[in-house]
């Protein structure tokens, strides 16, 4: 758990989540904390694009992959607290649901929201990255090379 009590780790998990597994998990810790989110907006969701950039290699030259379209919003919790959230596409209630999560990480319900809202997403997305890393280990081609007579 000491993975989530890092705000860079919570916002990539939040960002990474699917759509519906975080309106899920928002509601039930809604529902179990009886929580009705009063905030204001200190910036509505908006949608634009991002240039993504890249590595040669994974360790070289940066160079412009292209752009993505992203969505983001910032927000004040009636007690001050400020949440953000930067999600991939046009989903504005993800974004909306992402901040008020970010700035309900950063207040003394932390530790509920970590363990309603962030161990499932973390475990659903490690899921799906072990069935995906599954797959991708059935094309593995190994290479060699036979040694010819000449050679030696």
């Amino acid at each position: 758990m000491k993975y989530l009590a890092d705000r860079k780790n919570w916002m990539s998990l939040l960002a990474k989540a699917p759509s519906s597994t975080l309106a899920a998990a928002f509601s039930n810790v809604i529902e179990e904390l009886g929580l009705t989110p009063d905030f204001k907006w200190l910036r509505k969701p908006e949608i634009g694009g991002v240039m993504v950039q890249g590595r040669a290699g994974g360790k070289g030259d940066a160079f412009n992959l292209g752009e993505m379209t992203v969505t983001r919003c910032s927000l004040k919790l009636e007690n001050g607290v400020v949440g953000h959230a930067y999600v991939q596409g046009r989903d504005k209630v993800k974004a909306e649901q992402a901040a008020l999560i970010d700035a309900y990480m950063q207040s003394d319900k932390a530790t509920v929201f970590a363990d309603i809202v962030l161990k499932p997403i973390l475990d659903e997305l490690s899921g799906i990255g072990a069935k995906r890393n599954q797959r991708a280990s059935k094309t593995k081609v190994d290479f060699f090379t036979l040694v010819r007579g000449e050679d030696q």
